[in-house]
């Protein structure tokens, strides 16, 4: 018995490590996960030790086999640090694909570099990260960590599934509580997943193959799993805060962290007042404001402060002339506080692509961006604080339509931001075009846009001219020998319109056969591009951001010609939007072209994918319908 015992605690050992040594091979990896994988998570396990309200400890190991140069990016071989991190062990181990170590990369070998981009004035935040040039596909990496953070509101989140053309092999996820700090989570998306809960906090994903990217997907976190951790009672670089609600985190973050930095100059203060003085409406005041922070500051990143959280103080920023997201957003609040207009310190994830949310189910420090919010009436508007040339009240295409953590006096709330609707955001184009009998033209064209469009064009303005050029020629693209010969906007910030004019010329925009002319009248708003094609659709869709086109061109033809054929007109109603467009001829041998489409934001079932995709193929097909003219 003895002797099978001391047989059995040799075998045990060898039988783990002969198992280990396989996720080093590229070759072991199942056939399942190798299916549109640029990389697979061979074993990943994240361990946390809640020592204290002030104290955990990060326990990573992650090894991963790579396929080609796209799989480089999942990686994920560096750790933040600053003075609150102290990263214990740092290491990565290379291997090629027969499973034999060609590399070993120690803590000083990795590269430290700030944690911030270069637009950055100042920052205590810095990053080790592994930047390994392969000298051939496949490879593994073998990555360890364990660090030890002081500041507690960021605990680490478990995502078995990465990214897209990605696949896990094992990855599991442990906390182990060994303070009296009481802890909260949250488990979204298991159901249809090959997941283990072993216990309370330790969870075990095994074989998850790579989901293929399909168009229009929802944002990849909305439909994979995930956990999220919080502890009740925290630390946030030394400042102890607490965290049962989105309530009580608000309102700790506007005694903490807000409260004593909303000083100004008394020559300021009375500035504002002066300016506003003869002014009742608190929302004309806000713009009278909101125009004088924008003349007076510009953006600049400051990720300092308790966290990257704290906003430096409205005094520094005024005296600067500068701040970052959060700085100028508090230094805006306390000018609207002096003239007596409310106004709210918002926290969002803004990002123009996809739509992120704050998860108003978890209390959590969430988001990477601020904005502020004004009461008006039953609604609200919202400030973006960062740009010096935004119009007052618009926040299309970067923090539209979300959730997120507006921060009143008696606690935090979890507010949706304006959602555009389609006829707010909308593209007018219009044209008055004359050709000549070869199917030249020369013509006149207007674009006004608004709303989520608006936040697409403005900007234009800014670029060179050859820029310009580029941009217009590429828009234009169904143009050929298109010279763009004039260009002439107008940046409308009360109405939020953005005009652009344009003279343009072509010639041979029409094709001859014979003595006919043939050309596509839809010269100027051309869909062509139709959303791809699946044999089978596996993951549902959305339409993040409805739209309306309006187009209105009179196109004059010399009497030369004569107008033969016109396509018949087009009406197509669909849940998905609607498209129309007809043709009729007026006086003195004009044709006039109408069009309208629109797209309405919605989620679908990926069994409505295909009647979307023929939605669109039509409008495809219909926008390039041809006329005929005849040359006397």
């Amino acid at each position: 018995m003895k002797l099978k015992l001391f047989l059995l605690v040799l075998i045990l050992p060898t039988l783990f490590w002969s198992q280990s040594e396989d996720l080093y091979k590229s070759n072991t990896v199942p056939v399942n996960l190798m299916e549109k994988s640029n990389a697979c998570i061979r074993y990943n396990n994240i361990q946390i030790e809640i020592v204290a309200y002030n104290k955990i400890i990060l326990t990573k190991k992650r090894i991963i086999t790579v396929y080609n140069k796209v799989g480089d990016r999942m990686l994920r071989a560096g750790v933040g640090y600053d003075n609150n991190i102290n990263i214990k062990k740092l290491e990565a181990l290379i291997y090629n694909a027969d499973g034999k170590q060609i590399k070993k990369i120690k803590k000083n070998d990795f590269i430290d570099e700030s944690a911030v981009s270069g637009g950055t004035l100042y920052s205590d935040s810095r990053v080790k990260y592994l930047n390994y040039t392969p000298i051939s596909y496949p490879y593994t990496m073998e990555f360890d960590a364990i660090v030890e953070y002081k500041s507690t509101a960021f605990v680490p989140e478990w995502n078995p599934l990465e990214n897209y053309y990605t696949s896990t092999e094992n990855s599991e996820y442990k906390i182990i509580n060994n303070s009296n700090v009481e802890l909260r989570f949250k488990t979204s998306n298991f159901e249809g997943f090959n997941i283990e809960t072993l216990n309370d906090f330790h969870y075990k994903a095994t074989n998850l193959p790579a989901i293929p990217y399909e168009e229009y997907s929802p944002d990849f976190d909305r439909f994979t799993p995930n956990v999220k951790a919080a502890l009740v009672d925290f630390s946030m670089e030394g400042v102890k805060g607490i965290n049962t609600n989105w309530k009580e985190f608000g309102r700790w973050m506007n005694s903490t962290l807000i409260a004593d930095t909303q000083t100004l100059p008394e020559n300021v203060i009375s500035h504002v007042k002066s300016l506003t003085k003869d002014i009742d409406d608190p929302i004309e005041k806000a713009k009278i404001v909101y125009n004088f922070m924008q003349d007076k500051t510009r953006y600049i990143s400051v990720q300092i402060g308790i966290g990257g959280w704290k906003p430096i103080n409205a005094l520094e920023v005024d005296r600067n002339g500068y701040g970052d997201c959060k700085g100028l957003t508090n230094y805006t609040q306390a000018l609207l506080k002096e003239i007596g207009v409310e106004s709210y310190y918002t926290v969002i994830y803004g990002g123009s692509d996809g739509i992120t949310h704050i998860d108003k189910d978890f209390s959590s420090t969430q988001g990477n961006h601020v904005i502020l919010c004004l009461p008006n009436n039953d609604d609200y508007i919202w400030l973006e604080c960062t740009s010096q040339t935004n119009p007052f009240g618009l926040i299309a295409g970067f923090t539209d339509d979300r959730d997120a953590l507006v921060i009143k006096p008696d606690g935090g709330e979890i507010i949706r931001t304006k959602q555009y609707k389609p006829e707010e955001s909308l593209q007018l184009t219009s044209a008055n075009v004359n050709f000549d009998d070869s199917g030249s033209f020369e013509a006149n064209v207007e674009i006004k846009t608004t709303g989520y469009q608006y936040s697409l064009r403005e900007g234009y303005q800014n670029r060179d001219m050859k820029e310009q050029d580029i941009r217009y020629k590429s828009y234009w693209g169904n143009i050929n020998n298109l010279t763009l010969n004039d260009i002439q906007f107008i940046n409308d910030k009360d109405k939020i319109e953005f005009i652009e004019t344009a003279s343009l010329s072509a010639g041979n925009y029409a094709s001859k056969t014979g003595d006919r002319l043939l050309l596509q009248p839809n010269m100027f708003n051309v869909v062509s591009q139709i959303p791809a094609r699946y044999s089978t659709r596996t993951l549902d869709f959305e339409i993040e951001r409805g739209f309306k086109d309006e187009d209105h061109y009179i196109l004059e033809f010399p009497d030369t010609v004569e107008v033969e054929a016109l396509p018949e007109s087009v009406s197509l109603n669909t849940k998905f939007g609607d498209y129309s467009f007809s043709m009729e001829p007026i006086e003195n041998n004009k044709v006039l072209y109408k069009r309208t489409y629109l797209l309405k934001k919605g989620e679908y079932t990926k069994d409505e994918y295909e009647e979307f995709r023929e939605f669109r193929k039509l409008i495809a097909k219909h926008d390039k319908a041809k006329m005929v003219l005849k040359i006397n």
